[in-house]
């Protein structure tokens, strides 16, 4: 039983009643708000594990509650809205979602990035290591292995890799990379990026021009794997 309780806040019933069938049928609870208003008091009274959050509420803006939500909750918002444009998505991922889907979305994908969400939800953040897939990270001794031999990494490579890497599954627009890795003053540089990106693939993935690591979200960002 996944005992994990998901908010969904829309103000379409039949969405909620879809994602309410497929929820429940996977063993999540499920508790509903049809405007922004609800959805932050549902919140603030019983936080839930995962909030799916649509963009177009009738009372205020998904990314006005998405913003007042980031103020004390610290668990998954996962964006569900017909807005498919790069403005949307890359505001709300700045503004603290944790993923975005448009819809129509596919139930199998939507049910993945909510487990995904929770696994990472639940892990510690003081952990001395992290293993994703073939690739293992040391943060005390700052070694990366891939299929247990050595990686040699730059610090820059290895400070990209750190923060793809705490933000496992989650979706990191160019501009929140530039600034957390090189500064403000950087966060236009989208070239540089890609060519430190580019080198790190080189040596993380097993196929560079098929990359199950470093998964490119077109004109948005990169999520790692």
């Amino acid at each position: 039983m996944n005992k994990a309780e998901i908010l969904i806040i829309d103000d379409e019933p039949q969405i909620r009643k879809l994602l309410q069938i497929n929820l429940e049928s996977n063993d999540y609870k499920v508790i509903q708000a049809s405007n922004g208003k609800e959805g932050l008091m549902l919140a603030a009274n019983h936080p839930p594990d995962v909030i799916l959050l649509d963009i177009g509420l009738p009372d205020k803006s998904g990314h006005e509650v998405l913003k007042e939500l980031r103020e004390w909750y610290n668990k998954p918002i996962i964006i569900l809205s017909v807005q498919d444009n790069e403005t949307d998505i890359i505001s709300a991922l700045d503004n603290g979602a944790t993923d975005y889907l448009t819809k129509p979305f596919r139930t199998g994908e939507l049910l993945a990035r909510i487990r995904s969400a929770i696994r990472r939800s639940q892990n510690t953040t003081n952990n001395s290591s992290i293993i994703c897939g073939d690739i293992e990270i040391d943060f005390v001794a700052r070694i990366v292995k891939r299929k247990g031999e050595i990686v040699k990494l730059t610090s820059t490579e290895y400070n990209l890799l750190i923060l793809f890497a705490k933000n496992e599954g989650k979706v990191l627009t160019h501009q929140f990379i530039l600034k957390e890795i090189w500064g403000y003053g950087y966060q236009t540089e989208t070239q540089y990026l890609r060519v430190f990106v580019g080198t790190l693939r080189k040596k993380i993935e097993e196929n560079y021009n098929n990359p199950q690591h470093i998964i490119t979200e077109s004109g948005v960002g990169y999520r790692f794997e």
